[in-house]
């Protein structure tokens, strides 16, 4: 039996220039590097936390 893993899609749609650089470092963290770059992520706590942080920056699809 297998189990399917849930995830989650982002997208960054701001620069992150001119942000804190707690910012700066949760955008990266989430693997996401130019704009409109998407990641896809396990869906965990941790991870949304990290999404809501940022979440003018990144839009999740």
């Amino acid at each position: 039996m297998t189990t399917q893993e849930q995830t989650v899609k982002i997208q960054l749609v701001r620069s992150p220039i001119g942000t804190k650089e707690s910012h700066r470092a949760t955008v990266r963290g989430l693997g996401l590097r130019k704009l409109n770059s998407v990641s896809e992520l396990k869906d965990s706590p941790e991870v949304r936390g990290m999404i809501n942080k940022i979440s003018y920056l990144v839009k999740v699809l």
